[in-house]
């Protein structure tokens, strides 16, 4: 199998994990959890959205969990905004990275922005230079790009557009997300390898919903195409709550799991992220869809044994 000897994780577990959650944590819970994950190696954290309150009520406390976790240096603690607003509330608190979002589905994009996704993205160029005048990175996201409830199908050539207007609006990292939980390994082959032949100079993450049970096979899909950063959330949690069926994101454990068996590093500590995990779903009085919170780690079960599971590539 043509894969990376090293990939790179980013936790979206504070933001897209918690945001469709019933229970709303407090910001020293939040903190807690985002402290324990710097802990266990991560470099890629995202922390919440600077969203309206009335839309993401999960979130309302963002801006004061950024001024209080215990940032670390060398990892990137960024947050989603909407627009300028969110640039101005992120420079506020501390926040030194932002991403940007809009649907590759027009129909979604539309409905709820009365925008096509290509004027969304060019309305960005202002947002983009004020980040710059703070200091502040930002990249961008694609929602969408594998399928969507309202078309089905969506055109590569629509997601090339969007790709391209982000680009020229100076954003070169840009996320391609299955936020409804449609995509399918040969696809996401097919479209990552595409998209890095006629973008090469994008850093590409794949940011995946596991709505279907295929989040950890579109994420091997997408290494094979040479992707290298992939969200995830702890303990599976998430979903979007403005599209249908969109439920659960891939879970870090289990994604983690995996790249600890096959030998792929990841600078990550497992028995960290799962005591994470734990005393999240302790808080949120729930279960969640994660096969190694529920089986444990395939090594637990013969502990002595020496490791035998790092195969050649």
């Amino acid at each position: 199998m043509n894969i990376p000897k090293k990939v790179v994780l980013c936790e979206v577990g504070p933001r897209d994990g918690l945001q469709n959650e019933t229970s709303i944590l407090s910001v020293e819970e939040i903190v807690s959890l985002i402290d324990s994950i710097t802990e266990s190696g991560f470099k890629v954290i995202e922390v919440g959205s600077f969203m309206h309150p009335k839309s993401v009520p999960q979130m309302v406390g963002t801006d004061e969990v950024f001024k209080r976790i215990n940032k670390k240096e060398g990892v990137e603690y960024r947050a989603l905004i909407a627009n300028m607003k969110g640039v101005e509330r992120a420079a506020s608190c501390g926040c030194r990275k932002v991403k940007l979002n809009v649907s590759a589905s027009r129909a979604h994009n539309l409905a709820n922005l009365n925008k096509t996704p290509e004027e969304s993205v060019a309305g960005f160029k202002e947002t983009v230079i004020v980040a710059a005048y703070e200091g502040i990175d930002i990249s961008g996201s694609i929602s969408m790009p594998f399928g969507s409830p309202w078309e089905h199908i969506i055109p590569m050539d629509d997601v090339k557009k969007i790709a391209r207007t982000y680009i020229d609006a100076g954003i070169t990292e840009i996320s391609l997300s299955d936020a409804s939980g449609m995509a399918v390994p040969n696809q996401v082959y097919n479209i990552c390898t595409e998209m890095k032949n006629e973008f090469p100079d994008v850093k590409w993450i794949l940011h995946f919903h596991n709505t279907r049970g295929l989040g950890i096979a579109n994420i091997l899909a997408g290494m094979q195409a040479g992707i290298t950063w992939f969200d995830t959330s702890f303990a599976g949690l998430g979903g979007c709550p403005f599209i249908p069926g969109a439920a659960g994101n891939v879970s870090t454990e289990d994604v983690l799991h995996m790249l600890d068996e096959m030998g792929v590093e990841t600078g990550i500590n497992l028995d960290g992220v799962i005591r994470t995990s734990k005393m999240l779903l302790e808080a949120l009085n729930h279960p969640a869809d994660s096969y190694i919170l529920k089986a444990g780690k395939s090594r637990d079960l013969v502990p002595d044994a020496p490791v035998i599971m790092q195969y050649d590539r």
